[in-house]
């Protein structure tokens, strides 16, 4: 019983351990999620202001614009959003269930687990990139979207689309596929749509206005994504440690019980023995 009893305390003292751990990891994600989130709405009303503008000025040209084309006979351009750290519950996942219906497309994969992931299941990837932060990932973004809208006006990929985790709220974040290009103009807010109505003026032409407008808006957009998703990977991260904290302070009252049992036993046993010595020497 006593062995029992030092087996049980030691599995308290790992229990205790752990979620200390568990509990400052928990602590630390939620500081980041707070910081993550401000980014995100900061830039906000930025990637929406540009997206406006770009409907606005697609609705407003030629139907037969190459930037409402798509081309369906060409692999798409997909580019996925994973983490660099573990330990954020089925952030990962839920974004790998989602692309085993793309293996066919050129599939450029932003984050560390995304890579091991691919190479570990055979995926053959047009890019992958580890370790972006936000110190490099406009320019990481704002290169591979000059490639990928190269390769969409010369026709050689049907579309651009972004596989991103969409931030709801702090106990909800979606796995998300977004087509970028080609716009579709079912898509469009009425407001946009109302003005584009109106009679308008290009200098010094529509044509020029889009191929500048097309590149920032779209950079704009995937980027509004990366934020997106680094905001909910904080957040299932949070809730993650949340809960591996309630599972270590479970396991410890359970532990604590079984040890005043033991405890209690060996008690009972030992008043039990000092008994029967007393009553044999009488």
């Amino acid at each position: 019983m006593a062995q029992s009893r030092q087996a049980i305390q030691s599995r308290i003292r790992s229990v205790e351990s752990t979620r200390k751990i568990t509990r400052v990891m928990q602590l630390i994600a939620s500081t980041e999620l707070t910081k993550q989130r401000r980014r995100m709405e900061e830039n906000r009303e930025y990637a929406n202001g540009l997206e406006d503008l770009l409907a606005f000025a697609v609705r407003s040209s030629a139907d037969d614009s190459i930037y409402l084309r798509e081309n369906k006979e060409k692999p798409n351009f997909v580019i996925v959003f994973t983490s660099d750290m573990g330990l954020c519950g089925a952030y990962n996942a839920n974004i790998f269930r989602m692309l085993d219906t793309h293996s066919k497309d050129d599939i450029v994969m932003i984050g560390t687990n995304g890579c091991t992931w691919a190479k570990a299941n055979h995926k053959v990837l047009h890019k992958g990139i580890e370790n972006m932060n936000l110190d490099n990932a406009y320019e990481i973004i704002s290169k591979l979207l000059n490639d990928a809208l190269k390769r969409f006006e010369n026709g050689e990929i049907g579309k651009i689309q972004v596989l991103y985790t969409h931030f709801k709220n702090v106990l909800t974040y979606i796995p998300t596929l977004e087509t970028v290009l080609p716009v579709q103009k079912q898509e469009i807010k009425e407001e946009v749509q109302e003005g584009a109505k109106q009679l308008t003026d290009y200098e010094p032409d529509q044509d020029e206005m889009l191929a500048q407008i097309i590149p920032m808006a779209v950079k704009s957009a995937i980027y509004a994504r990366f934020l997106e998703s680094k905001t909910s990977e904080q957040a299932s991260r949070r809730m993650a440690m949340e809960a591996a904290t309630d599972n270590a302070d479970e396991l410890h009252d359970e532990l604590m019980l079984a040890y005043n049992q033991a405890r209690q036993a060996a008690i009972t046993n030992e008043i039990i023995d000092i008994v029967g010595g007393a009553n044999a020497l009488s």
